[in-house]
């Protein structure tokens, strides 16, 4: 279950949502950031940390192809964190 932060007070402040995959491979991560993105609002951020070498890359095409917005991709190929805005 993904953790959800609210950094502001009010309807119209965005949410981020942290989704740790660490450990999980190939469908899990792609799958947990489909349901943190069901739950996000416009405006919401979800950052997204894993292990996994091919869900580094697999994210991110997935974002793009939604026409969301990737905010970054850093680390490693088994150390890495994603940032999408919803």
């Amino acid at each position: 279950m993904p953790e959800i932060r609210v950094d502001c007070d009010g309807p119209e402040c965005p949410k981020e949502i942290k989704v740790n995959c660490i450990g999980e491979t190939c469908p899990v991560p792609l799958v947990e950031v489909r349901k943190a993105l069901r739950q996000a609002s416009e405006g919401d951020v979800i950052e997204v940390l894993g292990s996994h070498p091919a869900s580094k890359k697999e994210i991110p095409m997935a974002v793009k192809a939604l026409g969301l917005g990737l905010l970054s991709v850093e680390g490693t190929d088994t150390d890495w964190k994603i940032r999408i805005q919803r």
